[in-house]
């Protein structure tokens, strides 16, 4: 099931991009390329692919993205924050419009207190300076499962960034603004009636 959603996922995400002449990185550790493997699984992606990192070590963190030493000391590689850098780091050193980071436990091994198996950090970083951070705890579900959710996830929040930052809100002024046309005079008269006394 996840990976005919990954798919179809990539088809629409590369439409929006390519629509709207937007380019794409990813920087990934748990899923080791899985993401960038399934974008450019779809003929025509050279259009807004530009590259993936496969940063799995600390060492491929710093060098590759940039993250911080301290970031990896005082957070570890799976944290909002590292997750965050990773994000930043490949949208400055791709020079291109979004870039998704993962960064988790997929397990068998490898948790650690507070940070369970199933814990992955996603971040999506935009050129307009959006960043967003999202924690999924997919739970020991085995490590292909957590892999392939991650990937459903790390396309998701792509697909939310991709859309114009201010698609939603003209949409939701422009209905508000005709619901009130309908109604108007009735509630006009009553605010003005409310505030003579007032004023």
């Amino acid at each position: 099931m996840s990976g005919s959603d990954a798919r179809a996922l990539s088809r629409s995400l590369l439409d929006l991009c390519r629509m709207r002449k937007l380019t794409i990185a990813t920087a990934e550790s748990c899923t080791g390329g899985l993401v960038a493997g399934a974008l450019t699984d779809i003929p025509g992606s050279s259009d807004v692919i530009d590259r993936g990192f496969v940063t799995y070590s600390n060492e491929a963190k710093r060098v590759m993205l940039g993250v911080k030493t301290a970031t990896l000391e005082t957070f570890g590689a799976v944290s909002k924050e590292t997750a965050t850098a990773m994000a930043i780091g490949a949208l400055e050193k791709a020079g291109v419009d979004l870039a998704v980071s993962i960064t988790g436990i997929a397990g068998p091994g490898g948790a650690t207190p507070g940070k369970p198996v199933g814990l992955v950090h996603f971040a999506v970083a935009a050129r307009d300076g959006r960043i967003v951070h999202r924690e999924q705890r997919f739970g020991a579900i085995g490590r292909s499962a957590v892999r392939q959710r991650s990937v459903v996830e790390a396309l998701r929040m792509l697909m939310e960034l991709a859309r114009p930052p201010q698609a939603a809100k003209p949409r939701r002024e422009t209905v508000s603004r005709l619901r009130p046309r309908v109604a108007r005079s009735p509630r006009s008269h009553a605010v003005k009636r409310r505030r003579t006394p007032r004023g």
